[in-house]
């Protein structure tokens, strides 16, 4: 027998917004979760504006005002403080969310945690480890084993592996992988400092070849410092806690100012594995992919993981899609998870630089940058903007030579629109999953095939209406575009007059349309594409 839609091996952030999201669906999940109780220590420390949004659509965001703060400046010093990169991080995102938002990771799963026990069709198994598995025709079976020995059977329509970079599942699906081959180690001290102090700067890279440091905010009252192992020292001599209280000195830290809730040496990784897909096993988060912390990208990259599958799982559950549209998930996901690797990897060779005469000659380049940059500040945050990456494959209408078409595979904005009575991010206003988003009304312009087929989906079929229109004259499927962004975008994309634009419920492009007979023919490449998907 078939217990549940979906098995998920792992409760970590990426396991647990998977489940919430299929669950959100009406899907049923079961996990298994190794860990009796949630681990207790922060890991990832910050967010960007798409996972904010990624969030919001799983209903946790109204309740991380207290876990949550503006991540603020980052700044890189050299060893004699010097400013070699200051940048303020934006406040908005092209999300609608903060570019960027520092957290307290555990209390960002407890949220995560509660939001899940709330939707019916889900069960977690904390305290089983899975041991065995078996892949059928129509199912897998997931032996898992609990504390005491004893061995449990479930049996599920789908299995993804959410559980870390020595994943169970991974290896049942293909254990070779891209090694970058860069590794470094890193003493981690997660602190509450006693005082109500401010840090000035917020966050901060100290680019000190005698002793690469961090210091960054791991939400409110919660803060971690970071130093790299240098050449001539063991692992075991930087995780003495003598020598940690030693290095937390650097800072005007010690036992009398701040708790040292946990420390812990750790080995930047730099991996991806080469398939994510395996008939019914499929692989998310660290089980996928693991990449150095400099761009804060690695949860992030696991909620891009878990939305971009989670809306295609359902549409194959509910036999709305062929399963070859899973293909695409690894086509998508593995593009922009490889550049965000390489990114991280980038910084990261600025930062841990041992040598000091590589050094100064890095330290000469970025400071005569600085100084050629308007108002002495850079422009762009790493692992903001430049990470925005659009999808160069996958589920996305193409043109000329299979190419996918222009626009589409952009990451498309969310801004604030009013209907009626109501203002407010669009996500809010209409909802999420598909969107078809006309300069008329899409009823009017669609046959009844057609409607049907959006209907199915669940497709929201919008009317966007100019800024300065009155909101009181809106219908049920209007909205005014008070922050004058979607038609000035919809015109981008199309690279000219356009009709309407698909969204995909991950918020990315499928394609636009300039007329009525182009807009058939969008929503037919995506019947097509669904029924017969080509990674």
């Amino acid at each position: 027998m078939v217990n549940s839609d979906v098995l998920i091996v792992g409760y970590g952030p990426v396991g647990q917004l998977a489940t919430i999201l299929l669950a959100q669906h009406g899907h049923t999940v079961t996990v298994v979760e190794r860990w009796p109780q949630p681990y207790s220590m922060p890991r990832a420390v910050a967010y960007d504006g798409e996972a904010a949004r990624i969030l919001a659509a799983a209903g946790v965001a109204d309740r991380l005002d207290g876990i949550r703060e503006p991540t603020g400046e980052y700044v890189w010093e050299n060893a004699r403080g010097q400013t070699l990169i200051h940048m303020d991080v934006p406040g908005q995102s092209p999300s609608g969310w903060p570019e960027s938002t520092s957290m307290y990771q555990p209390g960002l799963e407890a949220e995560l945690a509660a939001r899940g026990a709330e939707l019916p069709g889900v069960t977690v198994h904390r305290g089983q480890v899975a041991v065995e598995l078996t892949e059928h025709e129509d199912r897998v079976d997931v032996v898992a084993q609990d504390t005491d020995g004893g061995r449990h059977t479930y049996s599920a329509r789908w299995v993804i592996g959410c559980d870390g970079a020595n994943s169970f599942v991974s290896d049942r699906i293909d254990p070779a992988v891209t090694d970058y081959s860069f590794a470094h180690d890193w003493l981690i001290c997660d602190v509450v400092t006693h005082d109500k102090r401010e840090y000035k700067p917020n966050n901060l890279q100290i680019c000190d070849p005698a002793r690469p440091r961090t210091a960054v905010s791991a939400g409110p009252g919660h803060r971690r410092w970071e130093f790299m192992r240098v050449p001539g020292e063991t692992v075991e001599d930087l995780g003495d806690i003598g020598n940690v209280w030693k290095l937390l000195g650097l800072f005007g830290l010690d036992p009398d100012n701040a708790t040292l809730e946990r420390h812990a040496v750790y080995t930047t990784q730099a991996r991806c594995a080469d398939q994510w897909r395996s008939g019914r096993l499929l692989i998310a988060g660290d089980a996928a992919h693991v990449m150095p912390p400099f761009v804060g990208q690695g949860m992030c990259s696991g909620f891009r993981d878990a939305v971009n599958l989670a809306w295609k799982l359902h549409l194959v559950l509910d036999g709305l899609a062929d399963a070859q549209l899973l293909d695409t998930y690894t086509v998508e996901r593995s593009s922009h998870v490889r550049s965000a690797i390489e990114t991280s990897i980038a910084l990261g060779e600025v930062i841990c630089q041992t040598d000091r005469a590589a050094a100064a000659g890095r330290d000469a380049f970025l400071l005569a940058a600085r100084a050629r940059a308007r108002g002495g500040r850079d422009q762009a945050a790493p692992g903001g903007p430049a990470l925005a990456q659009s999808l160069t494959g996958g589920l996305l209408r193409t043109g000329a030579g299979h190419a996918p078409q222009p626009g589409a595979g952009n990451l498309v904005p969310q801004a604030r629109v009013a209907q009626g009575g109501r203002t407010g991010l669009f996500d809010d206003v209409v909802g999420t999953g598909f969107t078809l988003l006309c300069t008329e009304d899409p009823r009017l312009l669609l046959d009844p095939a057609d409607l049907a087929f959006l209907d199915a989906l669940d497709t929201h079929l919008m009317r966007v209406l100019p800024a300065g229109t009155a909101p009181e004259n809106t219908g049920e499927h209007d909205v005014v575009d008070i922050d004058d962004v979607y038609l000035p975008y919809l015109a981008e994309a199309a690279a000219g007059t356009a009709t309407g634009m698909l969204v995909r419920p991950d918020f990315y492009l499928f394609g636009t349309a300039h007329d009525r007979d182009d807009l058939a023919a969008l929503i037919e490449d995506l019947r097509g594409r669904l029924a017969h998907t080509q990674p």
